[in-house]
C-alpha cells in the first residue's frame, strides 16, 4: 500500500496519522499525538511554534518507522501567522493565537480606512476580532517596524518552511485572513494598500496540490529518514475536512465540521458576496479544486473543552463522556445561550460565563449536567437557526446535514441537531480533516482522479451514521 503522511493540528492537540488506499478502501493509522495549547508571554497569548516544529520532526520519525510515507501535508487551524525575516527559516518571535485580546479594539481603526461593508464586498470573510486583517492591524499598530523586515506564512505554511519547505502560502488558509480578493483569489493589494500594510508582508499564494518543497537533508539526517516531498493540502483544517464529506449527489450539499469550531455552510463555485450575506455573517472562505466554502462560524467542542478544563482545575476530573451521560439525564430546553457570542472565545470559567449568559435569557444552569445540557440544546438551536439562514441565502432546502469531525462522537448533540433542524443528520467520518489532507496528497499523486472521485472513496471506505428527526422533540424545539 502507498501511504502518505497528514498532520493535522488543531487549537488544543495535534495528530500525525499514516493513511493509503487498500482493497479499494482508505485505511488509516496514528502514528504520534501532541499537545497544542497557548501559551501566557507576559500580557500576551503565543504558539510554541518551534515546539510544534519539533513535535512534526517527531512524527516523521515514527512514520517512517511504521511505513514508507510518499509525501507529507499540513493542515492547521485558520488566521494566525509568523513573521520570517528575509532568508531565515526561523520566526522572529512565536505567533500570537488568534484568542490573544490584542484585536478586541482594533476593528472601528481598520473600518476607518476600508468600511465593513467595502471589506466583505472585496474579501468575503465574515466580520470576526480574530481574523488575520484585525491582527495584522493590530501588530503594525504595536510594531510597525518588524512588519516592515519581515514577511508572513499563516501557520501551517511556516510550519511547512520550518522543516525545509518553499515559502509561499496556500490558497485555502490565506483565504481565512480577510485580505484575499475573494473572486480573484489573489491578494487584495488595493484593501492591504489603503489599511496601510507593506506589500512586502504578503507572500506568494499556491493552490491546494502544489509542491510545497522537501524535508530538510539535514534534519532528514539526523532523524534517520530519507527524501520526503511536502504537499500543499487543503492547509486550513475546515477545507481539509470538507473535501472528506462523503457526499455523492452531486448536488449541492449542506455540511458542518464539529471540533472546537462549528462551521456550517455549503460549497459553492463561486462566492456569494451580498449584502445579505454579509449581514447574516456568512464567509467565504477557498476550498480544494478552487472552491469556495461559505459558511457561518459558531463556538463548537470549544465550549465542552473549557468546561472540562476549569473543572479540572477544581479538582473534578470529567470525561467527555461523563459529561454527556450527566447531560442526557437533564432535563431538555431549560436553558440557552448564543453559541456565536465572542463572550465564550478566550480562555477562562466557562461554566460560569454559560451560567450568568443563560440566566440573562431566563434562567440558571447550576449543575454541570445543567450547563453541558445547555450547550448541548443551544448549539442544535443556533445549528437550526444557521442553517434555515443558509437555506434563504442559497434559495433551496437540503434534504440532509453532514457532519464530520470528532464532534460526531457527543451522539446526543447528533440527535438533538435532528430534531432541531428537522433532518436527517449523516455523521462521519471522525477523521475528516485528516483524511482530505490525505486525499489532496493522493490527488496530486495522480492516485485519486479528482475531489468528486475523493468523495466517492471516503463514502465506500467509512459507514455513517443516520440519526433521524424525532417529531415530538422537533416540535419541542420550535416552541423553544
Amino acid at each position: 500500500m502507498k501511504s502518505y503522511l497528514a498532520f493535522d493540528l488543531g487549537a488544543s492537540s495535534g495528530r500525525a496519522i499514516l493513511g493509503g488506499i487498500e482493497n479499494g478502501k482508505i485505511v488509516l493509522r496514528e502514528v504520534h499525538r501532541f499537545p497544542n495549547n497557548g501559551r501566557r508571554v507576559g500580557n500576551d497569548l503565543r504558539w510554541d511554534i518551534a515546539g510544534l516544529r519539533d513535535e512534526l520532526a517527531s512524527g516523521i520519525r515514527k512514520a517512517f518507522a511504521a511505513g514508507d510515507p510518499a509525501s507529507m501535508g499540513i493542515d492547521t487551524w485558520g488566521v494566525d501567522y509568523a513573521l520570517f525575516a528575509p532568508g531565515s527559516r526561523e520566526p522572529v518571535e512565536d505567533p500570537f493565537t488568534y484568542r490573544d485580546d490584542r484585536t478586541e479594539h482594533i476593528r472601528p481603526e481598520a473600518f476607518a480606512r476600508v468600511s465593513k461593508d467595502e471589506l466583505y464586498r472585496h474579501t468575503g470573510i465574515q466580520d470576526m476580532a480574530f481574523n488575520t486583517v484585525f491582527q495584522l492591524v493590530a501588530h503594525n499598530r504595536r510594531d510597525p517596524e518588524t512588519l516592515k523586515r519581515t514577511t508572513f506564512l499563516h501557520i501551517p505554511d511556516a510550519l511547512g518552511y520550518m522543516l525545509g519547505g518553499t515559502f509561499d502560502t496556500e490558497y485555502t488558509d490565506a483565504s481565512t485572513s480577510g485580505l484575499v480578493d475573494a473572486g480573484k483569489r489573489c491578494w487584495d493589494w488595493e484593501v492591504i494598500d489603503r489599511l496601510g500594510l507593506p506589500r512586502a508582508l504578503f507572500p506568494a499564494i499556491v493552490m491546494p496540490g502544489s509542491s510545497g518543497g522537501t524535508l530538510d537533508a539535514g534534519l532528514a539526517a539526523r532523524l534517520g529518514v530519507p527524501h520526503l516531498p511536502i504537499v500543499k493540502v487543503g492547509s486550513h483544517d475546515t477545507a481539509s475536512a470538507v473535501a472528506a464529506v462523503p457526499d455523492t449527489t452531486g448536488e449541492e450539499f449542506a455540511y458542518m465540521s464539529l471540533g472546537t469550531w462549528a462551521l456550517l455552510g455549503a460549497e459553492l463555485a463561486e462566492p456569494c458576496l451580498t449584502e445579505v450575506a454579509a449581514q447574516a455573517h456568512f464567509t467565504n472562505e477557498g476550498g480544494l479544486d478552487r472552491t469556495i466554502r461559505f459558511l457561518t462560524n459558531i463556538m463548537g467542542c470549544w465550549l465542552f473543552q473549557e468546561c472540562r478544563r476549569t473543572w479540572q482545575e477544581e479538582g473534578r476530573d470529567l470525561s467527555f463522556s461523563e459529561m454527556e451521560k450527566m447531560a442526557a439525564q437533564c432535563e431538555a430546553l431549560r436553558f440557552r445561550i448564543d453559541p456565536k457570542s465572542e463572550e465564550f472565545l478566550a480562555p477562562g470559567d466557562m461554566p460560569k460565563r454559560i451560567a450568568d449568559a443563560a440566566a440573562r435569557t431566563g434562567g440558571r444552569p447550576e449543575s454541570a449536567g445543567e450547563i453541558i445540557r445547555c450547550v448541548y440544546d443551544s448549539l442544535a438551536l443556533c445549528v437550526r437557526d444557521e442553517l434555515r439562514v443558509l437555506e434563504v441565502l442559497r434559495g433551496r432546502r437540503y434534504p440532509a446535514l453532514h457532519i464530520v469531525g470528532g464532534g460526531i462522537q457527543a451522539q446526543l448533540l447528533m440527535q438533538l441537531v435532528a430534531d432541531a433542524c428537522g433532518i436527517p443528520v449523516l455523521a462521519g467520518p471522525v477523521e475528516a480533516t485528516a483524511i482530505g489532507n490525505l486525499l489532496a496528497q493522493m490527488i496530486a499523486a495522480g492516485e485519486v482522479a479528482d475531489l468528486a472521485a475523493a468523495r466517492q472513496l471516503v463514502a465506500e471506505s467509512f459507514e455513517l451514521k443516520k440519526y433521524l428527526p424525532r417529531d415530538d422533540m422537533k416540535r419541542r424545539f420550535d416552541r423553544f
